[in-house]
C-alpha cells in the first residue's frame, strides 16, 4: 500500500519514473511487437518462464504502468486496461461465467451493458436476472443455485440509483458470489468498492480517468489472479485491448483526476440544488439532494455524488427536445466526464437498445435527461439552463 494520500498517487503511481535518458513524463512505448535476444529468450518468455513483453496485445509498458496505476487507486492487487468501457464489461462477465451459470444485475444499467447481459449472454446459455437492487428482498429472492456472479452500477446509470455495496458484498461471500462493480461515476477518488469486499472493479476509463473527451478505454481491477485469467483467456484471445498511445493519454488525464473531481461535484451540487427548485422540472435525481434516498450513503460509502445529474421537465416529450436544442454552452453529446458539460436523452440516445417496456421497468422514463456537469464556470452552466427554459416557457 501506498503511503501517499490517494491524490497523489494519481500523479506519481505505484513506481517512479525510471527513463535512461531522465524524461518526467514516461515515454509512449508505441510498438506491436517487442525483440528477443534469442530464440531461447522467446521460448521462455512464451512459456511464462522468463519475465518481459513479447507483444502488445499481451502487454506494454506504457499499458503496464496505466495498469498499475489504477489498481493501486482501486486498493487492488492487478488491473487489465481494455480498448473500450464495454470491453471492461465483457472481459470481465465471459471471463468466468459458461453455459448454464446465473448472473444479477441491476435492472437499470447502461444500455449497451443490458443489451449484452439482456440480448447477447441468454445466446451463450447463461440466464441473467435483473433485480432492483435497492430492494433487499428481491434480491435476495433472485440468488439461485446457479447463481455464479452479481453486477452492480453505482449510482446507476441514468436514474442515479444508490446501491448498499456492503450488502452486495456480504450477499456475495455469502452465497458464493463473484461481485463486480462498475465504478465509473465515482472513480477511485470518491467510492473504494474493495473496502466492501466487493471482487472486481470495472470502469469505462473514456470517462473520468482520461477526462479530456479523446479516447475510448476501459479497465477491470481485482485480484492478481483474476486479473491474470482475465488477460489470458477473454482479452488475449477475443482481443480486446487497449493500444499503447490510449493509454499514455489516460496517464496523463489521471493527473489531474483529483482536481477535475472537485470541480465536477461542487459544479454538480450548484446544478442540482438549481434544477430542484426550478418551476420547470417535475424531478432532479442527485445524490447530492437530500431529498434523494442515496443522499444517506454521503461521507460513508461515497466521499461526494459526483458530476452527473438527471432531471424531468414539466411538459411533453417534445418539450424535452426543445429544451436540449434550445443548449448554448452545454454540448447535446453522449458520454460524460469531460470537461465539456454535455446533455442528452437517455431513451432515445444511450438506453435506446432498451424497449419501451424495459425502459418502465428499470425507472427510465421517455422524459429523463442526463447532464453531465464540466469544469466551465458554474455559472455559465447555469445561465444556459435558464435560458433554455425560458425558451420553452
Amino acid at each position: 500500500m501506498s503511503k501517499h494520500h490517494i491524490n497523489t498517487q494519481c500523479i506519481h503511481g505505484p513506481q517512479k519514473a525510471n527513463d535512461p535518458h531522465g524524461a518526467l513524463t514516461a515515454p509512449l512505448y508505441q510498438t506491436s511487437t517487442f525483440h528477443f535476444e534469442n530464440a531461447a529468450q522467446g521460448a521462455a518468455r512464451f512459456a511464462g518462464e522468463e519475465p518481459g513483453y513479447i507483444y502488445t496485445r499481451l502487454g506494454n509498458p506504457t499499458t503496464t504502468e496505466l495498469e498499475q496505476k489504477v489498481a493501486q487507486l482501486e486498493g487492488c492487487e492487478a488491473a487489465a486496461a481494455t480498448a473500450t468501457g464495454m470491453g471492461a464489461v465483457s472481459a470481465s462477465v465471459l471471463s468466468f461465467l459458461s453455459q448454464g451459470d446465473h448472473l444479477i444485475a441491476s435492472n437499470a444499467l447502461y444500455g449497451c451493458t443490458f443489451a449484452f447481459f439482456a440480448h447477447m449472454l441468454p445466446r451463450w446459455g447463461i440466464e441473467v436476472s435483473f433485480v432492483d437492487m435497492t430492494d433487499e428482498t428481491a434480491l435476495r429472492a433472485a440468488i439461485q443455485a446457479n447463481s455464479k456472479m452479481i453486477f452492480v452500477e453505482t449510482p446507476i446509470n441514468p436514474t442515479m440509483d444508490v446501491i448498499d455495496l456492503a450488502l452486495i458484498g456480504q450477499l456475495a461471500q455469502q452465497h458464493n458470489l463473484l461481485s463486480v462493480v462498475d465504478n465509473t461515476f465515482l472513480t477511485p477518488l470518491l467510492q473504494a468498492p474493495k473496502q466492501y469486499g466487493i471482487d472486481i472493479i470495472v470502469h469505462s476509463a473514456t470517462k473520468y480517468l482520461n477526462g479530456h473527451g479523446d479516447v475510448v478505454a476501459g479497465l477491470v481491477c481485482g485480484s492478481l489472479e483474476h486479473i491474470t485469467l482475465i488477460k489470458m483467456t477473454v482479452l488475449k484471445d477475443i482481443g480486446a485491448t487497449i493500444s499503447p498511445h490510449d493509454a499514455w493519454l489516460i496517464n496523463r488525464g489521471l493527473k489531474t483526476l483529483a482536481i477535475r473531481m472537485e470541480r465536477h461535484c461542487s459544479s454538480a451540487q450548484i446544478v442540482a440544488e438549481y434544477l430542484e427548485q426550478h418551476p420547470q422540472v417535475s424531478k432532479v435525481y442527485y445524490p447530492g439532494l437530500k431529498s434523494h434516498p442515496g443522499h444517506q450513503y454521503i461521507g460513508k460509502q461515497m466521499q461526494a455524488a459526483g458530476g452527473v445529474i438527471a432531471f424531468e421537465l414539466k411538459g411533453s416529450l417534445q418539450q424535452g427536445a426543445q429544451f436540449i436544442d434550445s443548449m448554448q454552452l452545454c454540448t447535446i453529446a453522449v458520454s460524460l466526464g469531460d470537461a465539456e458539460t454535455l446533455i442528452q436523452h437517455p431513451a432515445s440516445m444511450t438506453h435506446s437498445p432498451y424497449s419501451a417496456e424495459e425502459r418502465i421497468a428499470a425507472g427510465i422514463s421517455d422524459g429523463l435527461i442526463r447532464l453531465s456537469v464540466g469544469l466551465e464556470d458554474v455559472n455559465d452552466i447555469v445561465a444556459d439552463l435558464t435560458q433554455a427554459f425560458t425558451r420553452i416557457a
